[in-house]
């Protein structure tokens, strides 16, 4: 028991954690974009993002593997820069939950940015501030509490990835078995004592996102 909760958890928590900041360092230039231009395309590049939200995880997965797997144009260019393939690795698991938390992060975040006062975005330009330090220390500031919520959300969603990790990391135990894959698979072996440990820190900690979420909509009152 001890050898099966040392592998699967830190393993989800190393993904989620990456997953979240590279969606984190995506997500908060698109979320101002879109909360704040107008430009031809606006709608699609909003439908683009946002789409993983609604696609079945499996249709997520094919057409992650049609990017990344050896016959797509990332995996071969991947392969061809002598970095191995992508698919059934590490970096797969984290590609798949990335994609599945950038929506969460990015539409909260734009809620945020929406609800920013832009009086103190002109203050701050007749001050002659550029307009990535008015973004860096102005508008994100201001947002935090969207942001925050982003990040809660887009970990919640990247630590419970299932369908499309199946699909182009596998399952791998030690390597690619993350803790939703390794329900699973303790389901599927009969082992429901695992399945029921692990299911039970899942929800503790998604449960612990909600909390947070709660907090911080309430000014940080308890």
């Amino acid at each position: 028991m001890s050898a099966f909760l040392s592998s699967p958890l830190p393993l989800s928590l190393q993904v989620a954690f990456i997953a979240t900041l590279l969606a984190l360092v995506t997500g908060l230039p698109l979320a101002w974009l879109l909360a704040r231009r107008s430009f031809p395309g606006r709608d699609l590049l909003s439908v683009v993002v946002l789409l993983p939200m609604v696609l079945p995880p499996t249709v997520l997965g094919y057409y992650l593997l049609l990017v990344v797997g050896r016959e797509g144009m990332v995996g071969r260019m991947w392969e061809m820069a002598g970095l191995g393939r992508i698919v059934f690795t590490p970096t797969a698991a984290v590609l798949a939950a990335f994609v599945a938390a950038l929506p969460f992060l990015v539409r909260a975040a734009q809620g945020g940015f929406e609800q920013v006062d832009p009086t103190y975005e002109e203050a701050a330009r007749t001050l002659g501030r550029g307009e990535f330090s008015i973004f860096a220390t102005v508008t994100v500031p201001l947002a935090w509490r969207g942001i925050l919520a982003g990040v809660a959300l887009g970990f919640a969603r990247a630590i419970g990835e299932f369908g499309a990790t199946l699909m182009v990391a596998g399952n791998i135990p030690g390597r690619t078995q993350t803790a939703s894959i390794a329900i699973y698979d303790a389901v599927q072996g009969d082992r429901l004592e695992e399945a029921h440990l692990l299911a039970l820190l899942l929800s503790f900690m998604a449960g612990g996102v909600l909390l947070l979420l709660t907090r911080v909509g309430r000014g940080g009152r308890w």
